[in-house]
This record gives C-alpha cells, structure tokens and sequence, in this order.
C-alpha cells in the first residue's frame, strides 16, 4: 500500500510536544459541554498549530480543503510540495497529526474479487457513472482513477462523469463543472485528453488549448445550460443556497435525487453506490468488470495499482477514504 503521511520531523516534534495530541484552549458551553466549530475555524486551528509548532523556519503549511470524517474533521493541507492528511476534533481541541485507515488497510488483505462493498447487478453494458465536484480533492483522485479505465473500457461500457448538485469550492469549481459537462455533451471523444490535462495541471485554458476544444461551440453550450439551469443566477442568490452555505449546480439534480448523492466522489454502477476502495485504476476496472453479464476481454488487461494524489497534480498519494460532503 502506497500511504503518503506528514515528514516523519513533523511527526516526531508532534510526539514531543503532546504526545499523540494537542489540546487547543476552546471554551465550554454553560453546561459544560464541548462547543463544535465549524469546519474552516476547526481547520484553521490545526494549520496555525502546525506552522507555529512543527514546522522547520521557512516552510509553511496552508489548507486545502476540510470535510467531516467518521465524527472528525480531516484537514487536507499541502506542506512544500507534498499533500497531507490531519485530523481534529470538531471541538477543536484535540489535534492528530496522522491517521491509520483501517478500512484501506484491512482491504488490502482481502481475497482478488472482493474490491467492492456489496454485490453489484450486472449488464451486457454495464451504467458507470462518477459523480464530484471538479476542485474537490478527492473527486479529482477518482477522475485519475477513473480515466484510465475509462480509455480502456468506454466501448464496451456506458461510462461518464457527473456532478455533485452543490458546490463547495467557489465560482471556479461552477466555471469548471460547466467547461467539462459542455465538453462531454459537445465533444466527447476529447474529454478523456481534456481531464487528463486538467487533474495535473489544473490550468482549463491551456488544456482546452492543447486538446483543441471547439471554443465558440463550448462557450454556446455553457451559456444555454447556465440559463437553462439557472446556475450563476443561484450563485449570485445566497437564498437558494444549501444550508445557507453551498451553491446550488443543478445540472444532473435528477440523478443526484435519483441516486441520493451527497458527496464527491460518489461512483453508481449499474443503479447501485459502490464503494471504491483503494482508488487505483486497477481495482477500479476489476469492480467494473464484475458488472458485465460478460467480461469483454479488455479485463485482461493489467492497470496501475497505484493511488494517485487527491487534488490537481501528479504522482501518488495518500489513503482512498475522503470525500467532500
């Protein structure tokens, strides 16, 4: 298993000043209880812990996202170059520089065939469909495992990428989600070139570029499914908003109701939620593969089973568990 954890310098000057945790100074409620904190003010905690305490003169670590986890919330940061997972308490006092995914390792011992929680239904062409948010860190580590099976297997499979009905990374993450519905509606035979460009680099002008996207067709598209779904008219309506916090992307809501998705990722094959553990293009292709009446001979074939890194960017990465909810 291929796990990216903080330096281990980070780690052993975590354990020297507190042991396994630290304990911050949030007050209690009046009876006594521990007050939760929102999300970003939990994160932020744990940031400001790390470059005030475990960090060497001259490097800095800053968030990159935060979402709630198994009753914690797990803080994304990157360190240097390098792309990390924490923890905190939703109270803010009790910080973890690290965690063990038990789930991502007790996987890896079980038996070949057993890559996916529960049996999923089989087709003659199976319905695969991956639904994120396109800057969410852990949708953009699905799309690197989904792309290789994608280029492997899309004639003999119904496979395409969706969008999460909310968005949680600001009018960039609606810009996007439109850039790459419009490319799978308009020109779908470039999209694969087209995200894998974007997952690395991030840059959806250069790519577009690079790939040859009909611009004056995709800015056609982008305008009549904003109008037809009213997407920057709720944006810029904070009323309409989820919770009162989260934009509303109403491009797949049928889908998203259908299925009940509440995260990034979210893969459904043939109807059913599959859990996809660990995210590398070759587990993933074995879980599609046991969704045909017939494995096409393309199943032969062997992919990585690497990790790639969550968020935009090359290389490997760390545990498979996150999601954006």
């Amino acid at each position: 298993m291929n796990k990216l954890s903080i330096p281990i310098s980070i780690i052993i000057a975590g354990l020297i000043i507190a042991g396994a945790f630290i304990y911050t100074n949030q007050e209690k409620t009046e009876k006594g209880e521990e007050q939760a904190l929102a999300s970003q003010e939990a994160a932020q905690i744990a940031v400001d812990f790390i470059n005030q305490n475990l960090l060497q003169e001259g490097t800095t670590a800053s968030l990159l996202d935060v979402a709630e986890e198994n009753g914690v919330y797990k803080v994304h940061l990157k360190v240097g170059e390098g792309e990390y997972d924490s923890y905190i308490t939703r109270d803010g006092k009790i910080f973890f520089v690290e965690g063990i995914d038990l789930e991502s390792s007790l996987a890896s011992t079980q038996e070949e065939g057993s890559e996916a929680t529960g049996e999923i239904p089989k087709q003659d062409i199976p319905d695969v469909k991956l639904f994120v948010m396109s800057y969410c860190p852990y949708g953009l580590q699905a799309q690197k495992m989904f792309l290789p099976v994608y280029d492997l297997l899309k004639d003999k499979a119904d496979m395409g990428i969706y969008f999460v009905y909310y968005i949680m990374h600001g009018k960039d993450e609606i810009d996007e989600n439109l850039i790459q519905y419009c490319i799978q509606k308009e020109e779908k035979e470039k999209y694969s070139d087209y995200l894998n460009c974007f997952v690395v680099s991030g840059d959806s002008q250069s790519c577009l570029s690079e790939v040859n996207i009909d611009e004056t067709k995709l800015s056609n598209c982008i305008t009549e499914t904003d109008s037809q779904y009213s997407v920057t008219e709720k944006y810029n309506d904070q009323s309409t908003w989820l919770s009162g916090t989260y934009p509303l992307f109403d491009v797949h809501l049928d889908l998203n109701q259908k299925y009940s998705i509440g995260g990034s990722p979210t893969v459904v094959i043939n109807d059913q939620a599959v859990n996809v553990n660990p995210r590398s293009p070759e587990n993933f292709k074995k879980i599609v593969c046991q969704s045909f009446n017939s494995p096409p001979e393309e199943c032969s074939q062997t992919l990585s089973d690497e990790v790639a890194s969550a968020g935009i960017g090359g290389g490997t990465g760390s545990s498979s568990g996150g999601q954006c909810e």
